[in-house]
């Protein structure tokens, strides 16, 4: 008898012992489950946003063209009305990226507001050439009851439909300023978030594991690898270069004679761009079929044949862009 309650004393606080650290990994993994789904209706409401921000801005861009054919051919010698019409349709834009800018990325709420400072000067470029003595122009309201956006530690001021929205964007880490150099970044095990890619020349750039963004500004005969993106790759005034990159949203401005090797999710967009040739994804590292599946790009969608140019919108193919022939592809590129 005393043998057996020595027994059960003993029992008994590892049966303590053992509950507590199942209720410990219990709280783990519905702590992760809520993390998990945070990240997942915070991805949802983004794709949400950005799906009516690209329609918008098509329709406006739309607009705009035809606004231009009118006053090219003399067809009409009034269109204030119209233009009026437009700049409310880019200022009511411009209020959308203010009242989802609490849970946007930084690198999408800059690449909206960049996206609609185009609209605007197109829209006064259109106007100008219809009424040069009185020159139609945005002007900033004084009301200052809207949202604010603030993301980092500079600034400046943005107006959204009579509010003031206060846009600020931090500076992100960086390859800059390089000339025929072999450019080497790993994420892996970082947190980093947003990465540039500036004023190269003649440069070869490796970059493996995940980023959430990424900005590609003025570069010269380079070649970029790049593993997954996250969020959006945005690329401006990029010339003869080859790009292998993979992420949800790429748009790609002012660039000419450049190859790109992309897996994205949404259809590319392309802007007062030409030469453009487009073809499968073809990189290789250690790691990146993980990589690519947290990423959530493991899957093909196509998407690279499916351009977007914003600045082609007739019925025909675009000139500015092609698929590139098979037998001019790049064989499977291994970065290490």
């Amino acid at each position: 008898m005393a043998e057996e309650e020595s027994t059960t004393l003993t029992a008994a606080p590892a049966t303590a012992a053992n509950a507590k650290k199942h209720a410990a990994m219990l709280e783990r993994l519905s702590n992760r489950k809520q993390s998990i789904s945070r990240s997942s209706d915070s991805f949802e409401s983004t794709q949400s946003f950005l799906n009516r921000f690209s329609e918008s801005k098509l329709s406006i861009d739309s607009e705009i063209v035809k606004l231009h054919t009118i006053a090219e051919s003399n067809l009409r010698s009034d269109l204030k009305s119209d233009i009026e019409r437009v700049s409310i349709s880019i200022s009511n834009l411009e209020k959308l990226v203010a009242e989802n800018s609490y849970f946007l990325p930084s690198y999408e709420v800059r690449n909206s507001l960049k996206l609609i400072s185009d609209l605007k000067q197109t829209l006064e470029q259109v106007s100008s050439h219809v009424a040069p003595k009185k020159r139609f122009a945005f002007k900033n309201k004084k009301a200052s009851t809207g949202p604010s956006i603030e993301i980092g530690s500079e600034s400046e001021s943005e107006s959204a439909s009579g509010t003031s929205s206060i846009v600020t964007v931090r500076d992100s880490p960086a390859f800059r300023n390089e000339e025929n150099q072999i450019l080497v970044k790993d994420f892996t095990d970082s947190d980093i978030g947003e990465f540039s890619i500036e004023d190269l020349k003649f440069c070869e750039v490796h970059l493996t594991g995940c980023c959430r963004a990424l900005f590609i500004h003025r570069l010269y005969n380079c070649k970029v690898y790049v593993g997954p993106v996250s969020g959006s790759i945005l690329i401006d005034e990029a010339e003869d270069c080859v790009f292998v990159l993979a992420s949800h949203q790429i748009r790609i401005h002012h660039t000419k004679k450049s190859d790109f090797f992309l897996r994205v999710r949404s259809r590319p967009i392309i802007e007062d761009s030409t030469g453009l040739r487009f073809a499968p994804y073809c990189l290789i590292y250690n790691g990146i079929e993980k990589d690519l599946k947290d990423s959530n790009l493991d899957e093909e969608t196509g998407n690279w044949t499916n351009v977007d140019d914003f600045r082609w919108l007739r019925a025909v193919q675009s000139p500015n862009w092609s698929i590139l022939p098979e037998n001019e592809r790049l064989n499977t590129i291994t970065i290490s």
